[in-house]
């Protein structure tokens, strides 16, 4: 659920009131944790992350041929000023399609890394869909599934032994 900010909001003069921030890094956590939570629980490969999984997918490689799912994301790529800029040209197009399109989100910083420290970044959250999309699409995440359920069944035959 977005609320709207007051019409006379200037972000560029607010205050950076620490209680908002960790408002804000509570709720980036709880989505991370959450959507690991789920790719436990399905295959990354059969998971809807929005109602336009498609039109996002077809519009990153549109705008990012360059983009490979499977690669390590160069943070201080995409964060460069040309990074960023072609980043906001893309997620613009989302503003009024896409809840939470600029949200603050953790995304990983390659498919093959669990969430860490070292091993992700804070992205919007349009930028996370994209990245995450194209992983799934990819079946780049399956092996977060196939592994939870290795060890369930690790756990199961263990108690069956007990």
């Amino acid at each position: 659920m977005s609320v709207a900010a007051p019409a006379n909001f200037n972000p560029e003069e607010a205050d950076n009131l620490e209680d908002i921030e960790k408002q804000f890094a509570v709720k980036a956590v709880q989505h991370m944790s959450t959507y690991w939570a789920i790719l436990e629980k399905v295959r990354g490969s059969a998971l809807r992350l929005t109602k336009i999984d498609d039109d996002i997918y077809e519009h990153l490689k549109t705008d990012f041929p360059e983009f490979d799912p499977a690669a390590t994301i160069n943070e201080d790529e995409m964060k460069s000023k040309a990074g960023k800029e072609r980043w906001r040209k893309f997620m613009m197009a989302y503003e009024k399609k896409v809840d939470d399109y600029n949200f603050g989100t953790i995304v990983r910083l390659g498919p093959k890394m669990e969430y860490d420290q070292d091993t992700t970044m804070f992205v919007p959250r349009m930028q996370f869909y994209a990245i995450e999309i194209a992983r799934n699409k990819s079946g780049l995440n399956d092996w977060i599934y196939e592994n939870n359920q290795k060890e369930a069944a690790e756990k199961k035959a263990q108690t069956a032994e007990s």
